[in-house]
This record gives C-alpha cells, sequence and structure tokens, in this order.
C-alpha cells in the first residue's frame, strides 16, 4: 500500500492505494474512506496549530505554573495518604495509590476550577466528568509508572510514586486545560 496525491497535492488529498496488475494503482477504497482519512489529517493539523499557538500565550504559563502549584499540593496530599495508607492501614502500594489518587482528586478539582483555570461560571457537573476522566486515564498511566518502576526496576515504593505523579502531569494539564476546563467559545 502506497500514500498517493491526488487534488492540489495538500495533506488532505492523500489516499492509500494498491497496485493493480500491470503496476496500475488504483484507491483501495472510496470517498467515504477517504474523506474520513482527511478529515483526520485536518485534525491532526488543528491540534498541532493550537498547541503552537497556545505555547505563544503567556497566558497559559501562568496557568500551567498555577496548576503545578495546585498540582504541588496534590501531591503533597497525595504522598501523605499514600504513606499512611501502606504504613497505618498496611494496604497494597497499588491500592493505597488509589486511595491517595481520591483525595488529591478532590483537592486538585477545587482547587483547579477555582483557581487556576477560573472556570467558576461553567457547571460543576459538566465539568467534574470531565475532570475525573482526564485524571483517571493520568492515573492509570502514573499506575503504570509505577508498576514498572516498583516490579520492575525495584525502586522503592515512595520514591517510585513520586516520580509517577511527575510522569502524569503534562498529559494531566492538558488534558484539563483543552477539555475539562475549556472556555466555552
Amino acid at each position: 500500500m502506497q500514500l498517493q496525491r491526488a487534488g492540489d497535492g495538500g495533506l488532505g488529498d492523500l489516499a492509500p492505494t494498491g497496485e493493480r496488475a500491470g503496476g496500475e494503482s488504483r484507491p483501495l477504497y472510496g470517498g467515504a474512506a477517504t474523506a474520513r482519512l482527511r478529515a483526520s489529517a485536518v485534525r491532526i493539523g488543528t491540534y498541532a496549530g493550537r498547541v503552537r499557538a497556545g505555547v505563544r500565550r503567556p497566558h497559559n504559563w501562568v496557568q500551567l505554573v498555577k496548576f503545578c502549584v495546585v498540582g504541588a499540593s496534590g501531591y503533597a496530599v497525595n504522598l501523605t495518604v499514600f504513606a499512611l495508607a501502606i504504613h497505618a492501614l498496611g494496604l497494597h502500594y497499588l491500592a493505597a495509590a488509589t486511595v491517595a489518587f481520591v483525595c488529591a482528586l478532590t483537592n486538585n478539582f477545587f482547587w483547579n476550577r477555582h483557581w487556576t483555570f477560573r472556570a467558576r461560571d461553567g457547571r460543576p457537573a459538566f465539568q467534574a466528568p470531565r475532570f475525573l476522566l482526564v485524571s483517571v486515564v493520568a492515573f492509570l498511566f502514573a499506575a503504570a509508572v509505577l508498576e514498572l518502576l516498583v516490579a520492575g526496576v525495584g525502586l522503592a515504593e515512595l520514591p517510585a510514586q513520586a516520580l509517577a505523579i511527575v510522569t502524569a502531569t503534562p498529559l494531566n494539564f492538558v488534558g484539563n486545560k483543552m477539555w475539562s476546563f475549556a472556555a466555552r467559545r
């Protein structure tokens, strides 16, 4: 399979092709599939453009700093609850990470909604499920990193949890800024 340019040669004009006997090429699928491929290429270009434009706006950097301050408070909550759950309650480190995540999640939703993104005009019933979904995705990523660091590398549980949270932070910020607390247009 190859990509063949059609039309004016723009990225949206790429279409998968196959070869017939004799070397002649033809589109592998019809109009609807080609249209979906073109639409995907346009969306990818649109997201990349949004990210480039966003990096240039000082307000976004201020929000990132605020997000990190809120994250630091959530980080402290998370590590404190994690340590208590392991040492005082005797929980397995993944169960302790889950309990710590829920406590930090509540703290972070409140502060990100009211201070970082100033999204008070949005409905919490709409924002909270989105925040939860982004946070769960980031948590699952962090849990995978935690498991890799503890079981694979042999790092102690608390420093591994600290590193796992740090690795998930960029994913969490972008998801919450662009989706959970996005300004209405």
